[in-house]
């Protein structure tokens, strides 16, 4: 399947590019989300007419982006959580974890931007996590996480 990407893309295209896509992928995720439209000669014609405006839309969008890195760069979270008597956790740190630790001290962080390659985290330590801002921007975030005092 043809589409035309409406705004960068991570790991497929730019703004403009003209892609191919297995069906299902641009029919149930960038169709709907927005991110493209079936590459068809009245959309090309279509897109055309809007470039201006969405090259100014990505361009507003990724420099909210940078913005919230830059308040971002150095960021430290420390989460408090139950550990066995082997420092293991009862449970897991995950994303959702990580956004709520950000959000007391007053950082936007949404748990679909953080990304953890190697998975929740089930031992106390300090960990290194990138937080994908956007398609060009991401950044690096520690997370410490420690034994919960009772």
């Amino acid at each position: 399947m043809e589409v035309i990407l409406l705004q960068n893309v991570k790991n497929l295209g730019g703004l403009g590019e003209k892609v191919s896509v297995r069906p299902g992928y641009g029919r149930n995720f960038l169709i709907p989300q927005g991110l493209a439209l079936p590459a068809t000669k009245t959309n090309l014609e279509v897109f055309e007419a809007r470039r201006a405006e969405l090259e100014k839309h990505a361009t507003d969008v990724l420099t909210r982006a940078q913005a919230r890195a830059q308040g971002m760069e150095g960021l430290s979270l420390t989460i408090s959580a139950r550990v066995s008597d082997e420092t293991k956790l009862y449970g897991s740190v995950g994303p959702q974890e990580i956004e709520k630790a950000a959000e007391a001290l007053g950082v936007e962080l949404h748990k679909s931007e953080i990304d953890m390659p190697e998975g929740p985290i089930h031992e106390i330590g300090e960990y290194h996590v990138v937080a994908q801002l956007h398609a060009e921007v991401q950044v690096q975030v520690t997370v410490l996480v420690e034994a919960e005092t009772a």
